[in-house]
Formats: C-alpha cells, structure tokens, sequence
C-alpha cells in the first residue's frame, strides 16, 4: 500500500457521505439491518443516531437506490426550509407552516427535477389547496409532452401511474442549540409530515435526526408520543463494523463480497481480509499485548463508522511518514493523543448548543491524584461517578442553553447520552459496553440493570496526555 491522501480516501472512505464520490460510495456500503426498516413504503420513518453513525450515507444509498427503481425521490436539506416557522412560538400556528412550507418545496423540486418550473406554479398549488401530490399530478400529466432524457420520463411515468414520492429531508439539526424553540420547531415539523403523510396516501417521508435532538424533542412535547412508532434508532454493533471495514478494503481491491457471508464469520476470520493492510496482533504492552487487532479498533470506536475512518486514516497517514506500506502497532499509538483530541473536540462541538459549559465538564472528568494511583481512574460505580460530579459542580453549577440550572444526575445522564461515557459490565468472557442508542434509558434510574460507568477510551489520551502507557496498563478491551 502507498498510504497517500487520494489512496487513504479510496481504500477507507470519506468521513463525510455527501463528500464522497457516488460510485465509490455504492462500491462500499454496507447495508446494516435498519436499511430495510427505513428504506419501504411506510408513510413516515424517522431515523435517529449519533453524528458519524451514516444516516446522510444511508439516504444517499437509498435515493440512488430508487431513483434505479424510477420512483421520484426529493432530497430536502436545511438551506431549503429557512424561515419556516422562525417567527412564531403558536405550536399550531408552527405545525401549518411547516405543512405548507414542505408542500411548497415538494412541489417545487418535484417540478424543478423534470425542468417545468414555471412563473406562477405558487398560484396553482393554491388551487389544489397547497397539497403537492394532486397539484403535481395534475400538472405533471398537463406538461408531459415536454422533452426528457429517458431516465426522466420513465420516473415521470412511475409517478404518473403510482402517485408515489419519496421525500428525504436530511441535515436538520445543522445549526441546532437545544433552545426552547429549536426544540418547539423540530417538534412541530415532526408532526407536520406526519399529518402530511397520512392526508396523502403516497407521500413517503424519511427524516433523520442526531439522537440528542429527538431526546429533546420527544421528551419535552407529549405530542411526538404519535411519531415514536416511526422512530429507527441507527446503531451497528462492533461485528457489522468490521464487516464494513473489509468491504470497503476487499472493494479498494477489486474484489466482490458476499455481506451476509461475511456476517455469518467469527471476527478473528474477518481479521484475515486485513492483514494486507493492517497488522493482525497489537503488539503493545499492557491488556492490550497481542491482542487481536479488531478488538483493538473496535474499543476505540464509539460504534461509529466516521471515527473508524478518522482512526485508520490517521494511522495511513503515519505509515505513510515512516515509509511503510502496511498499518502496524507503532503508527496507532503514535495517533492514538491526536485521535483522542479530535473525537474531544468533535463531541464538545456537538454538544456546547445543548450545554454551553460541555468543555468544563468534560474536562472535570480527568481522573484526579488519587485515582491516578488505582488501577481504575476511569470507571465508576453509580455513586462514585455521582460523587465525582458533585466534585466538579463545586466550581459551578451548570445551565442548559434554555437556562435551566442541570442538577447531578441530569450532567450524568447527559454524559451517557453523548456517549462519553458508557454503561459497563464484567462477564465472563470480558467487558460488556453498552452504549446510550441500545438502551437509552439506562442512565434514567442508575441504581438498576448492575452496570457500572467508564469513560470511553476514545477520550482517555486528550484527558490523560502525560501518561499514555497507564492507559494501556488499565484499558480492557470489550468483548465485541
């Protein structure tokens, strides 16, 4: 391997979906199990998960998909729906903007795709009430002796004959802060496609949202109650990711797979579509000497495909530096504090429009004098973890950005929502991790369940930057 920027983007993909090139992006996906529970003919999905879990990776997937099936597919992103609903806190008031804003764009894409927008198609649309699907019908069948290319006409053909549109609206929480009217808006939009898509039977809308954002809304509205049988939470499990690891690499090469192959295989016969690229044991010290090198990887991801990306991108990048053609222990640890550093930064500036103070906090949680001494400085049973953010409230209490003041129990279920920590237990065959989207509700009542709290190792060496190797020392590896 010649680890250059143009090969680590090939062979590792782009952190960001709608960055990366179509083909290649088709080349590599790997369909998880919630493709198919998004991707049908439910009036409403909302799909929910982390930033860097793939939601913008999955619609882009999914547009392609059946745009190749003719169906007419919009793609609806922020920069579309400034100003509706900006001006007013009237809940009803906001839902009918909302309606009729989407309307507005739906018929204008619609229109715009096929090369027929027209001066005065505002007025028309009035006519039909401001619902888009009859309006498009109508004037799709007035306006279709115009010239299209053939895979236009025979998507204009689908919808002329089956009515049907599948609207993506993607992106929404781009410039979320968690206030009391992001959260009145995001809340009313949710209903709006509701009603728009149970009073017209063919309009199919796929909404993703950041996990934090639909917390908040849902846990603020009673009326989103309606909506939480459409909710898809996305996560992938540590297995589908090293799935996803050798697709993208057995695809760089050339190679075709077998996905459901694939899954069926234990992680050490995963491991062995890698070794071209990627050393197969870590032959550092401490729990993780001659460990496999997945497990190794797969602890230090937050269940997240962008951070693999960002990890092993990081690590080419020294290989490359070094003059090697293959990723080895040396490289990972000498990226392991600038890793670490960005997935600190990355979730402080994710999180500061929900907790302006995130940075304080976070930064709180660095293991004091005496814990530095324990084999553990990272792991809390519920009152320690408890204890120690009295300890940092100590220095201030914390507001939320609606200027509520954030009692203990609150910072700490935030903390687990974020992921920066995660639940955790022993079992017999090692450390069971659980994340915040497989059970969102365990940080609600921490005296259940027998799990105890561990900051993610993915933050351990930007907490932690003086003494790396106590990190390896006290670092066990999850099972999965």
């Amino acid at each position: 391997m010649e680890f250059n920027e143009y090969e680590l983007q090939k062979l590792f993909g782009h952190e960001a979906a709608e960055d990366e090139d179509p083909q290649r992006l088709k080349e590599y996906y790997f369909k998880s199990k919630v493709y198919s529970q998004v991707v049908n003919d439910l009036p409403l999905r909302i799909i929910v998960g982390h930033k860097g879990i793939g939601k913008s990776a999955l619609f882009q997937i999914a547009i392609d998909d059946e745009s190749e099936k003719n169906r007419l597919t919009l793609l609806i992103k922020p920069d579309d729906i400034i100003g509706i609903g900006e001006d007013t806190n009237d809940f009803l008031k906001l839902i009918r903007d909302w309606k009729a804003g989407i309307n507005e764009i739906i018929a204008k894409k619609a229109l715009t795709s096929f090369g027929l927008l027209y001066d005065g198609w505002r007025g028309a649309l009035n006519q039909y009430g401001g619902v888009a699907l009859n309006f498009l019908a109508s004037t799709l069948v007035a306006d279709k002796k115009i010239n299209l290319s053939a895979s236009k006409e025979a998507i204009l053909n689908d919808f002329l004959k089956h009515n049907k549109i599948s609207v993506y609206i993607d992106d929404l929480d781009r410039g979320w802060q968690g206030r009391k009217h992001d959260i009145l808006r995001i809340s009313a939009l949710l209903n709006a496609v509701r009603d728009i898509s149970t009073e017209n039977r063919g309009i199919y809308f796929r909404v993703s949202l950041r996990s934090d954002v639909y917390y908040l809304a849902r846990t603020s509205d009673e009326s989103t109650d309606k909506i939480e049988g459409s909710v898809i939470w996305y996560s992938w499990s540590n297995h589908e990711i090293l799935v996803l690891l050798v697709k993208r690499i057995e695809s760089y090469f050339g190679k075709e797979v077998n996905e459901v192959e694939l899954l069926s295989k234990r992680q050490s016969q995963l491991m062995m579509y890698l070794t071209s690229v990627i050393e197969e044991k870590f032959t550092g010290k401490g729990h993780w000497k001659d460990a496999p090198m997945y497990r190794v990887l797969m602890s230090l991801i937050r269940k997240r495909p962008r951070d693999l990306v960002k990890l092993l991108t990081l690590a080419g990048r020294e290989a490359k530096a070094k003059g090697a053609d293959r990723i080895t222990t040396n490289h990972l640890e000498a990226i392991f504090e600038e890793y670490s550093q960005g997935r600190l930064q990355d979730t402080i500036n994710e999180y500061r429009s929900e907790l302006p103070e995130i940075e304080k906090l976070i930064l709180g949680m660095r293991p004091s004098k005496i814990q530095r001494t324990t084999s553990q400085g990272y792991v809390y049973t519920t009152d320690q973890l408890l204890k120690k953010i009295k300890t940092i409230e100590e220095q201030g209490k914390y507001r939320w950005a609606h200027g509520n003041i954030a009692d203990t129990k609150e910072l700490a279920a935030f903390l687990y929502k974020i992921n920066f920590i995660t639940a955790r237990k022993r079992i017999p065959s090692g450390i069971d991790r659980k994340y915040f989207e497989e059970n969102r509700y365990l940080s609600n009542k921490f005296t259940e369940f027998g799990y105890d709290w561990e900051v993610h190792p993915a933050y351990r060496w930007a907490l932690q930057p003086d003494n790396p190797m106590q990190i390896f020392n006290e670092l066990e590896l999850s099972t999965d």
